[in-house]
């Protein structure tokens, strides 16, 4: 872990929205890929960058100081699949009924999903014969979709793709991205990509993990490569702004730990929802862009890391047996950042067959199927996906029968 005492100065940089100055509040240090799962004979060859975050003072978008490329990212072996858990299987679901209620009840609707994974979303869609189309860059996850009838494009999503779609398909009512928005460093792009494809009175519609929670519940595994923007109802509102739209809805999610979904138009097309104002002024009194409040987040960082540190050597001193449980992309960085290693976590499970068989990006922690997680119980489990802790410890209840105890480091590292 980094010593407080030989960082560098923090540095400053330009915003990649609106060209304001943008002051660094916290280094990583260096950290590969986070989804770079290795094999033993590839294992030491990652991708490493420094992740580091920061703020602009002027528009208040919290991003990365460094941009890694995005085919270091998003490839064809992309392991994530958003069908694995079942409530993210629900909460898409239900959205999409939702759409079909309201935006997509007209004729002939059609809606793009930007960052479309295997499909989870769209198949509502296409069971319910409305148009549409996925764009995903991972040629793996969109086979996924195919199969399961969902019209899917293996594209990153900017703007020469969004006009060759609007020529192809005319323009869409609405383009949905959910926790891929903030994936995207070059948002001109994306935005231009936007006003060629959105109708007069279509809606773009962003869900995204919120500044909010996780400054909140010192969530900082949350800022990974992959996130290169964290989102705040401030950010967003001036981020839409800057490319000539409007912010019209900002709606609380519980899922991912805390989530935003952001609903933008052309300007003056939609009446904006009182929601937002509301957001707004509890952003400012939370003081959401005060360099004090990140300051104590980092001090959080610090201090929560150095905590399960603490805990995990105790107990391979004990004797006790510990596993991880969830191979996440967020995981990557704790682990790299606190140290983490084999000798103190000497697997985690995973579902994703993707991952099994592999070595976690950097630690080279041995990633198992979650059949090693009874065979027999460890007597701590490690839980990097909290985000999914309700739905993972009701699929999990043996291991607390059996006197198992989770280990929990949001929002204070604590055993449940």
């Amino acid at each position: 872990m980094t010593d407080p005492a030989n960082e560098k100065a923090p540095e400053k940089t330009e915003c990649r929205i609106c060209g304001g100055a943008v002051e660094e509040f916290f280094d990583f240090g260096r950290q590969p890929v986070s989804d770079s799962f290795v094999t033993p004979e590839t294992a030491g060859r990652e991708f490493y960058f420094r992740l580091a975050a920061g703020i602009c003072a002027d528009c208040t978008m919290v991003q990365l100081i460094e941009e890694v490329p995005r085919e270091q990212m998003f490839h064809e072996d992309y392991p994530y699949r958003s069908s694995q858990s079942a409530v993210m299987h629900r909460h898409f679901e239900e959205y999409a009924q939702r759409l079909l209620a309201t935006e997509l009840a007209g004729e002939d609707p059609f809606i793009v999903e930007i960052g479309s994974n295997d499909g989870t979303m769209l198949k509502t869609v296409q069971k319910a014969g409305v148009r549409h189309l996925g764009v995903d860059p991972s040629a793996q996850v969109a086979d996924f979709a195919r199969a399961e009838g969902v019209r899917a494009l293996t594209a990153f999503f900017q703007d020469s793709t969004a006009r060759e779609i609007a020529v192809a398909d005319g323009p869409a009512d609405v383009i949905f991205s959910a926790n891929t928005y903030s994936h995207i460093a070059y948002m001109d792009s994306v935005f231009s990509g936007v006003d060629a494809l959105l109708a007069d009175d279509g809606v773009l519609v962003i869900e995204d993990r919120y500044l909010g929670d996780i400054m909140g519940q010192n969530a900082f595994d949350q800022i990974y490569d992959e996130h290169f923007y964290l989102f705040s109802v401030s950010s967003v509102r001036a981020m839409a702004r800057t490319f000539g739209f409007e912010l019209v809805d900002a709606e609380p999610l519980t899922v991912h730990g805390g989530s935003m979904r952001y609903t933008i138009a052309r300007p003056g097309r939609r009446t904006p929802s009182p929601a937002v104002a509301e957001h707004l002024q509890r952003e400012q009194e939370r003081g959401l862009a005060s360099p004090e409040t990140f300051r104590r987040f980092a001090a959080n960082v610090r201090s929560g890391c150095g905590e399960l540190m603490e805990l995990l050597t105790s107990l391979r001193e004990q004797g006790r047996t510990v596993v991880g449980y969830g191979a996440t992309a967020k995981s990557a960085t704790i682990i790299n950042y606190a140290g983490i290693g084999p000798e103190l976590v000497p697997f985690i499970v995973d579902s994703t067959p993707a991952k099994q068989g592999r070595l976690t990006p950097g630690s080279h922690i041995p990633v198992r199927s979650p059949e090693e997680f009874s065979a027999p119980y460890p007597d701590y489990a490690l839980l990097f996906a909290w985000n999914h802790a309700e739905e993972i410890m009701a699929k999990e209840k043996g291991f607390r029968e059996a006197g198992g105890k989770w280990i929990l480091y949001v929002p204070d590292v604590h055993t449940a």
